[in-house]
């Protein structure tokens, strides 16, 4: 069995052994949400990845400090604020409070901190200050930049050059900086806005700033583990190296793990686009379970394509899966299944090869109630939790009326020549246990092996 951790090093393009800075110990940095809206499955893929990551290195024997920050104070919840006429905090504390239930209602454990922006702001003052001190920023009527070209190794996180960065990406054009590039530090108040007193006058903490504020704060100037999306390379997670190296001598994390993005049905999620779905329009429609399943069955670099049609799929496999597991044998020993799995996971937190590995070891018959400690141990780290109960008791609780209501909509989907329609209820019905029967004019059902 691998015995050493392996990781994608987004900071050098390639897998490096994980080595601690201290030796038993992790501190693991990830981004968290800016609490102006409703947690949407974006969220969820994330926070599903990093709650998984810090379960695996808790379960090989590593002491785990875990910190996600809550984004508190930001022109889109100013922008909320004044649209409903409220004040911001009444904005940010909502949304701040959902995604913490949401996040629970998802299986995933608490961070050990989630510190928010509005608790940091001397914090940050006294940062701005440093770097502005160390000659990498200016202050420009009352707002205060960063200075990109005062720092050599600018782009190293995104591996680009400033010319790719300005034709690649929307820029902040601002006749206050000296280079289109240079990004807020510190940001003026408008008369109508919160803000907080500093040596520039009355204003706000740019977006990057902050992170490496609450990161330090917890976890030192130069951690193990900086988590988050693929979506903030750049300019985020590039902006937080440059603010902070800035003033430290060496790296500011070591790590640098980036989760794949989603897509909804082939198309970027995107507001602009319409296809948003939030985490609690979600969990009304499919257990927990399913949903970790569904993003934990991807390796946690690739993105990731949602669809009902997917989810059904997931539910249907796992009905079978729990009908295995649930039968009595007399298995002596995992049969390796312990170390294989945990072997993928030491190679980059590889969930989708643990999975496979588990199904196939369940499938086969190799692993059953006789060895529900491996069983109960992989589920702990994947974290699922009471899915073998939940989708064995749907099953014996199908009723007539459900059924009915989905042979109705699918004789009058194929009525309608409605094929695609026809065939996810097709599978809808198979993942709540009961198969269709297609007849000349109608569709009749009766129960899985029965």
């Amino acid at each position: 069995m691998q015995k050493n951790l392996i990781l994608y090093n987004s900071l050098s393009n390639k897998k490096e052994e994980f080595k601690p800075i201290k030796d038993g110990k992790v501190g693991i940095y990830v981004c968290g949400p800016t609490v102006y809206s409703s947690s949407h499955m974006g969220h969820a893929r994330s926070a599903i990845v990093f709650d998984v990551i810090v379960r695996f290195l808790r379960i090989v024997g590593y002491e785990v400090t875990y910190v996600k920050n809550f984004t508190d104070i930001d022109d889109k919840i100013i922008n909320k604020a004044s649209e409903l006429g409220v004040d911001s905090k009444d904005i940010s504390e909502k949304f701040k409070q959902e995604y913490i239930e949401d996040m629970r209602n998802l299986g995933c454990i608490d961070p050990d901190f989630q510190p928010c922006v509005s608790d940091n702001i001397d914090g940050i003052i006294d940062l701005i200050s440093r770097i502005i001190s160390n000659g990498f920023a200016y202050e420009s009527n009352g707002d205060v930049y960063f200075q990109i070209d005062k720092f050599k190794d600018y782009g190293k996180l995104s591996n680009q050059s400033t010319d790719s960065m300005l034709t690649n990406h929307r820029i902040e054009f601002n006749p206050n900086k000296n280079n289109d590039l240079d990004f807020a530090l510190w940001k003026k108040a408008k008369d109508d806005e919160p803000g907080w007193e500093s040596p520039w006058g009355k204003g706000r903490p740019g977006w990057h700033i902050e992170c490496s504020v609450m990161s330090c704060n917890h976890l030192g100037k130069n951690f193990d583990i900086h988590g988050g999306g693929r979506d903030l390379i750049f300019p985020h997670h590039e902006n937080e190296i440059a603010q902070s190296e800035s003033i430290n001598d060496g790296c500011f994390a070591n790590y640098w793990l980036h989760n794949g993005l989603i897509n909804i049905n082939q198309e970027k999620m995107s507001k602009s686009i319409g296809n948003i779905i939030n985490i609690r329009d979600a969990l009304d429609k499919w257990n927990f379970n399913l949903i970790r399943i569904f993003f934990l069955s991807h390796h946690y670099r690739t993105p990731v394509d949602l669809s009902e049609e997917k989810l059904l799929e997931v539910e249907k496999s796992v009905r079978k899966i729990v009908k295995k597991i649930n039968t009595q044998g007399n298995n002596s020993g995992d049969k390796g299944f312990r170390d294989l799995w945990k072997e993928a996971m030491l190679d980059d937190f590889n969930t989708a090869k643990a999975f496979g590995i588990f199904f196939k070891y369940i499938n086969e018959g190799l692993i059953n109630q006789s060895n529900i400690k491996e069983i109960e141990e992989f589920e702990f780290v994947m974290g699922i939790k009471g899915w073998r109960e939940i989708f064995i008791n749907q099953k014996e609780n199908i009723n007539e009326e459900m059924i009915s209501e989905i042979v109705i909509k699918r004789n009058n989907a194929r009525k309608d020549k409605n094929w695609k329609l026809a065939d996810e209820l097709r599978s809808q019905a198979e993942s709540l246990g009961f198969i269709l029967i297609d007849n000349k004019d109608s569709t009749t059902w009766e129960p899985i092996d029965q």
